[in-house]
């Protein structure tokens, strides 16, 4: 059976049971039994809407701690440009690019700098007519587990091209490699992310290949730290490498901006990327090149490891914007393609909602489904430890619930064991 890597985690000590989460999953990857919440691995994206949800901070996300650096000779950071709307005043990434350094990372790469080139990239390989329109981004990893586990006819139209943390994370390599000469495996590149889905692509990878990254440590972690060698910096060295098309990939619409088009459209929060992409699925949204979706309110600026209201960050990078140059980074003439594209293919991963391994039990079992879904009282309360009747259905044919766990079904079972009774007093 594949196991599953995933940054979002349970405590069971601190979970009440409230089914909180049970309705927020985008995935129903949730069911509440003996009054504690439980994830199912093989449905999980690890989008963090159940950490955002969560009143009794049941759910948290996992991150590389600030020492795992230190198993380097060579120490790299690679901030995502959501770190730049964390602060209130800053006028030059710089700033915070110097306090990295600070902290004891050696060389400090920003995934702007990729993001800039992933943009012209894509306005390349759109002009070539070589993606399928509508074409949808693969910037977030939550999006793109989500479509391939719950909208198996859009995987061809995502874009089969790297992230730009993992074109940053391999170009800081080269760069370090050649000035150093040191082999890959003293040279430690760390994500400052934003968000828990990053981390779960980093140790795990959607398409199957190894990540040039060696960890991902969370922005709120070291923002404390971070914050006070800001404060202290005497020398503010220019280490920034990066114009306003990079740093807007940190809120919803920037990278669609960057494509400097008009037939786009950018969608944020995961309710929201839900309804457009089963618009996309039912064929109901037309005249759209370029699709952008972010599983976090407000773009990567609202990712669940940053500290600031992603409304506040916004404004502030769009702020930070002003005093920027269009873009500071472009693509060689000769560049190879295959460098800033997905090796492996995204393919739908149905395994969390398979009934059963031979197809005609399977038949059978969804047959049973239907009729017992039919006989369900339809509320989608939760009360029953499955977010829909329908996930409750399921949850009864693979054998891991009963009828009477719908308390609607208890209530009218007891209810006629007291009408006999009492019609036999």
């Amino acid at each position: 059976m594949q196991k599953y890597f995933h940054s979002v985690e349970l405590e069971a000590d601190k979970c009440c049971g409230c089914t909180n989460c049970l309705k927020r999953c985008p995935t129903e990857a949730i069911r509440v039994h003996d009054g504690k919440a439980t994830i199912l691995s093989e449905r999980c994206i690890d989008c963090g809407e159940c950490i955002r949800i969560c009143p009794h901070r049941a759910k948290r996300a996992h991150s590389s701690p600030l020492e795992d650096i230190e198993k380097y000779k060579v120490k790299v950071a690679i901030p995502a440009p959501a770190l730049f709307g964390q602060f209130n005043n800053l006028d030059d990434i710089d700033i915070v690019l110097n306090g990295l350094r600070a902290i004891g990372f050696d060389v400090v790469f920003e995934v702007s700098r990729a993001a800039e080139l992933v943009s012209e990239a894509t306005r390349k390989l759109i002009r070539e007519g070589k993606l399928k329109k509508p074409i949808i981004s693969s910037a977030c990893p939550a999006v793109v587990r989500l479509i391939k586990i719950r909208f198996p006819d859009l995987c061809e139209n995502v874009m089969p091209m790297l992230a730009p943390m993992e074109v940053a994370a391999r170009l800081a390599r080269q760069e370090v490699k050649k000035h150093t000469g040191l082999p890959d495996d003293e040279i430690g590149v760390f994500f400052i992310t934003p968000c828990a889905a990053k981390v779960t692509e980093v140790n795990s990878p959607t398409t199957g290949e190894k990540s040039a990254c060696n960890g991902a440590i969370a922005i709120s972690k070291i923002y404390p730290q971070l914050t006070q060698a800001m404060d202290k910096l005497k020398v503010i060295e220019p280490i920034s490498n990066s114009g306003l098309i990079g740093v807007g990939w940190a809120t919803s619409g920037g990278e669609s901006a960057a494509m400097l088009g008009d037939k786009y459209l950018a969608a944020d929060g995961i309710e929201n990327v839900i309804r457009v992409l089963e618009g996309l699925e039912d064929e109901h949204i037309h005249d759209v090149d370029f699709v952008e979706l972010n599983a976090c309110n407000g773009g990567c600026v609202g990712g669940i490891l940053t500290v600031e209201n992603p409304y506040v960050a916004q404004a502030r990078i769009h702020n930070l914007r002003k005093y920027l140059p269009v873009s500071l980074n472009h693509l060689d003439d000769d560049v190879d393609m295959d460098e800033f594209m997905w090796q492996g293919e995204l393919e739908f991963s149905g395994e969390g909602f398979r009934l059963d391994e031979d197809i005609f039990k399977a038949m059978d079992k969804m047959e049973q489904m239907e009729k017992i879904c039919a006989d369900l009282p339809g509320l989608d309360c939760g009360s029953c430890g499955a977010p829909t009747c329908r996930a409750m259905a399921e949850d009864i044919v693979k054998g891991i619930a009963k009828e009477t766990d719908c308390i609607h079904k208890l209530k009218a079972q007891i209810q006629s064991v007291y009408d006999q009774l009492k019609n036999t007093l």
